[in-house]
C-alpha cells in the first residue's frame, strides 16, 4: 500500500468533502478504512494499492467532480 496526500485548490463546504471522500472509497484499490478529506487545509489522505489503482486514476477521478487538484504526492 502506498499512502498519498493531495492538496485542493480549495473546499467550499463540508459537503464537497463528503462528495470527495465518497468517490474515492469508491475507487477499486484505495484502502477505504483510510480516506480522509480535511476541509480546513483542503487537503485528501489515503492508502491506495499501486497494483490496482495509480495516483493519477485517483486525481482524475477528483478533477471529474469539478475539483482542482494541486498537487498530488504518494510515499
Amino acid at each position: 500500500m502506498q499512502k498519498a496526500t493531495i492538496q485542493l485548490e480549495t473546499l467550499t463546504c463540508p459537503s464537497c468533502s463528503m462528495k470527495i471522500e465518497n468517490a474515492a472509497k469508491s475507487l477499486q484499490g484505495v484502502d477505504k478504512d483510510s480516506v480522509k478529506v480535511m476541509f480546513n487545509s483542503s487537503k485528501v489522505k489515503l492508502d491506495f494499492d499501486a497494483d490496482k489503482i495509480t495516483l493519477e486514476d485517483i486525481t482524475n477521478a477528483i478533477t471529474t467532480l469539478g475539483y482542482e487538484v494541486k498537487k498530488a504526492q504518494a510515499k
